[in-house]
């Protein structure tokens, strides 16, 4: 498989071949499956405590006086005497059924299914198809996967980046997701997380020479280290696929477990 080779300016450099992973078939149900996997190693555990609701004097007292048995505090003169407690259903009383932080929550993956979904998933950069369902404004763009040459790793202005962002045709779907930003209301919003943005282009280096200051400051523009990408980076929300710049040395460094999956399946 062929493609072309840009410049930050938007002309052609040459024509290159593209590793064989890159004719993996597209496998959505597994890049879902992987996505789970991985999104649940992000949650943190959480439980009550063990003694909470329990730290009473409570006790029953059994049969006998015409009321029922439940464990009632000791005392008199107070507004808790004579009450239930420490047993669940009642006022102060322990939970039934509380979350446990022992309770295992992170699922687990095989490695070749793991492996075979980032492979699928960085295949599938390279229909234009694909990428546009997933909602990216893609109609000015003729090349896919989108491989640039390394010189966009030394930017680390941002308005220099808006520039060559520019001149490869995806201002417009940087301006998709500026229109997509909206402020939340709620529990969301009391905890921090006020606004909520979508994903834009995802810019995949070799290696980081300050791109990837200047795009944190575009919304919705990420940019992440070719050894360090998963399929959360190229399906948010298990949703594929998302719309790929490459630089050519990320082709180049991408790491030889995945190559030889490319090998295999297109032999």
């Amino acid at each position: 498989m062929k493609t072309n080779l840009l410049e930050i300016n938007g002309s052609i450099v040459s024509e290159i071949d593209l590793p064989k992973i890159f004719e993996i078939p597209y496998r959505p149900d597994l890049i879902h499956k992987v996505y789970v996997s991985l999104k649940t190693h992000e949650l943190q555990p959480k439980g009550t405590d063990p003694t909470g609701g329990e730290k009473t004097s409570a006790q029953s007292w059994n049969t006998g006086r015409g009321v029922s048995r439940v464990a009632r505090v000791k005392g008199s003169g107070t507004g808790r005497a004579n009450k239930a407690g420490g047993v669940a259903s009642v006022v102060g009383g322990r939970i039934a059924h509380p979350p446990r932080s022992e309770k295992n929550i992170h699922k687990s993956i095989n490695q070749k299914e793991r492996k075979l979904a980032l492979a699928s998933a960085i295949a599938a950069t390279s229909n234009k198809e694909l990428v546009s369902l997933r909602g990216h404004k893609v109609d000015g763009i003729k090349i896919f996967p989108i491989l640039v040459v390394d010189n966009i790793e030394n930017i680390n202005r941002t308005k220099d980046l808006l520039n060559v962002l520019t001149s490869l045709n995806l201002l417009d779907d940087v301006n998709r997701v500026l229109s997509s930003r909206k402020t939340r209301s709620g529990t969301s919003r009391i905890r921090g997380r006020t606004i909520r943005t979508g994903r834009g282009p995802l810019i995949v280096i070799g290696e980081d020479k300050g791109i990837c200051k200047a795009a944190s400051n575009i919304p919705g523009v990420e940019c992440v280290l070719v050894k360090n990408l998963t399929v959360l980076d190229l399906a948010p929300g298990s949703h594929p696929i998302r719309l790929v710049i490459w630089t050519k040395s990320a082709i180049e460094k991408l790491p030889k477990a995945l190559l030889g999956i490319g090998e295999v399946i297109g032999s």
